[in-house]
């Protein structure tokens, strides 16, 4: 009944090898199923393998080689619950192999807490066995992953007493636990001292130093390692990356004999840590045309890189990609996956992806929460909020900043004053300077420039120029100029190069007919060198992202662009479309005002994917600055001229262009 299985090292689907473990006469083959196939049982196996030893106790096998497997797989399967019954249920002596692979099983899951519960409880048990090497090496790593420097001693105290010391396993955890606790000094001491090092001894102090930020120093070991590991070169590359040091990183990728897929999830997130996703998403593709496999820390990592240039062909690839190899959609998976789609304006599909997670945390909701409201989905936005609360998910500032968006973008003010007063008073967390900020933009969108300037004025921590700017742009929209201008100085107070301050006021001087001091205003910027933040949008078309700014003659394909630039206005023009030439500061006649406002970024890449994809195909833009009245005008004018929805995603929320209206209702 059994040779089959085992022959293929494999137990099948069946219920069939299981019910032959449930007769007593099996016992022998129990042992023998679980030594050769402990990695292919089922919790559900497990359950049932329990329960039929608890029941029909079996004399001749000694029930902690069972509870060793048994605590084996049960962590794999990261079943930490069922851990603790086969320990607390299941034996009445156990044995130095239990202990420590109880030990194992919750330092393997990082469940730092109750490795040490049981290492205290196995030291205060009068019956227990005495601590050896491999127990040492599973509480130090807990007490390094809770860096608390006075247990870790403690510890290091049973090290000595139980003659562990000398162990090059035990001094290698020693050394780790007292970087990461932050004792840098006795972590070199120790290695100093080893009279035997191995691998791992120089790996330790490599990434111990680059754990503290010395990446000079770890580069200094790393350059003397006699031999140099994967994960030697990994942890130099994650190192400089973190501290934003690419070229670097780059060149050690570079230079590396051979890599695995550590090595390139390390240069990957490394580029989309540093907001380099382009790079991040090239690597990629590098990666995948040597043959490697993505894991799910790959995916991440391009998911994110996805998510922020809104390339919804690779992000759907990504998501066709997990379901294809079966992977788990776990958490981290789950979450960036539906980011991505969120980001991308596809929320509807972000939802499915949240519905389909079956552990969610309060980064899933916020997920859900934010990117509803970025679609213009506010009510949407605070059910999600109130299923959360009733899934008993405790709400984060993350949370929060996604319903004060959500009020935002729609103008409940009472409901986003409501939510603000919520924070604190009902969840105990302090509203940061984001959140004034977005305060201040709900009232001064709505016209209550007085209350928000109260608001600045009173906050317990002191305004940036978001804040400000918020307010700025309610003076803008209300033409309250001296307000703006006293908000202006405020700024420049804080960024004497801001730019939208110097733009603020020469528009306002300019629409009152003050075109000297517009004049002038003009002048102390290009005096100051101050420019404005260049306008920059990306379109993804076939799985390549395209980046276009302001006027772009860089393209290939520039001369088609161009033309469709030219036969778009001449529509528009018919279709009753008037330039803002009003937002053109430059001192230039009215043509050539027209002539700027036609070739902003977003307009060149709307025409690029007009040229780049079929009748009826949806538009999907992503642009670094909030979208100008003039931008927004034309597009709402190209949707219905071409008849195709076209989604622009600016530096605040999402407008979805359709049979010329907004989602937004022209309030952004």
């Amino acid at each position: 009944m059994f040779s089959p299985h085992l022959k293929s090292n494999r137990v099948s689907d069946s219920a069939e090898p299981i019910l032959a473990l449930l007769y007593p006469h099996n016992h022998p083959k129990l042992t023998h199923l679980l030594l050769r196939c402990a990695t292919q049982l089922t919790i559900r196996h497990l359950y049932q393998i329990q329960a039929q030893a608890t029941i029909n106790p079996l004399p001749s096998i000694d029930p902690n080689i069972i509870a060793v497997k048994l605590i084996g797989v049960c962590a794999d399967h990261a079943n930490i619950r069922h851990v603790e019954l086969v320990f607390n249920h299941f034996l009445t002596a156990p044995n130095i192999f239990v202990y420590n692979a109880l030990l194992k099983a919750f330092a393997q899951n990082n469940d730092w807490q109750h490795t040490i519960y049981y290492f205290n409880r196995q030291l205060g048990s009068p019956n227990a066995p005495a601590p050896d090497e491999y127990t040492f090496t599973s509480v130090l790593k807990a007490c390094a992953g809770l860096a608390q420097v006075t247990e870790g001693e403690k510890v290091h105290c049973f090290v000595a007493k139980y003659g562990c010391e000398g162990n090059l396993f035990v001094r290698n955890s020693l050394t780790d636990m007292y970087f990461k606790v932050g004792n840098f000094g006795i972590a070199q001491k120790l290695f100093d001292e080893m009279g035997v090092r191995d691998v791992v001894s120089w790996n330790t102090l490599v990434s111990g130093y680059c754990l503290s930020g010395r990446v000079d120093k770890a580069r200094w070991v790393f350059d003397g390692m006699a031999e140099k590991t994967l994960f030697s070169w990994s942890t130099m590359i994650t190192a400089y990356a973190k501290f934003g040091e690419l070229g670097e990183a780059r060149r050690l990728f570079d230079e590396m004999p051979e890599r695995n897929v550590v090595s390139w999830n390390a240069m990957i997130a490394g580029y989309a840590q540093n907001e380099k996703y382009a790079e991040a998403i090239g690597l990629f593709r590098q990666m995948q045309q040597y043959g490697l496999a993505p894991n799910d820390v790959t995916l991440v990592s391009v998911l994110s890189a996805c998510a922020h240039l809104g390339a919804l062909d690779l992000g759907k690839w990504i998501d066709k990609f997990i379901r294809q190899r079966g992977m788990e959609l776990g958490l981290f998976l789950g979450n960036a996956l539906a980011d991505m789609y969120a980001k991308c304006g596809c929320i509807a599909e972000a939802k499915l992806v949240f519905g389909k997670m079956h552990q969610r945390d309060v980064i899933s909701w916020s997920i859900i929460i934010t990117g509803l409201a970025m679609n213009g989905h506010a009510d949407e936005a605070f059910g999600s909020f109130n299923k959360m609360i009733e899934h008993e998910v405790k709400p984060n500032d993350i949370t929060f900043m996604g319903l004060l968006t959500a009020c935002t973008h729609v103008g409940l003010v009472d409901k986003g004053l409501e939510y603000f007063d919520m924070m604190d008073k009902r969840y105990g967390i302090f509203p940061k300077v984001e959140h004034y900020g977005c305060v201040v933009d709900l009232l001064s969108r709505a016209g209550r420039l007085v209350e928000a300037e109260d608001l600045i004025n009173s906050m317990p921590v002191k305004p940036n120029v978001i804040v400000w700017g918020a307010l700025l742009g309610g003076c803008r929209i209300y033409k309250d100029t001296e307000r703006g201008e006293r908000v202006v100085q405020h700024i420049l107070e804080l960024d004497s190069d801001h730019s939208g301050s110097y733009v603020y006021l020469a528009n306002v001087y300019t629409s009152m007919g003050r075109l000297d001091d517009a004049a002038n205003c003009r002048l102390r910027m290009r005096d100051k060198g101050v420019t404005k933040t260049p306008g920059c949008s990306w379109i993804e078309v076939d799985n390549i992202v395209h980046e276009f700014f302001m006027g772009d003659l860089s393209h290939p394909r520039l001369d088609k662009i161009y033309w469709m630039i030219r036969e778009l206005r001449r529509k528009m023009k018919l279709a009753g479309y008037k330039p803002k030439t009003d937002l053109v500061l430059h001192t230039i006649d009215e043509e050539e005002k027209e002539d700027a406002l036609s070739v902003h970024s977003e307009k060149l890449a709307i025409a690029f994917g007009l040229l780049s994809t079929s009748p009826g195909t949806t538009i999907r833009i992503v642009k670094n600055l909030r979208v100008c009245n003039d931008c927004h005008d034309a597009t709402k004018i190209i949707s219905k001229i071409v008849e195709r929805e076209i989604i622009v995603r600016d530096r605040s929320r999402f407008h979805h262009f359709k049979d010329g209206k907004c989602s937004c209702n022209d309030y952004w």
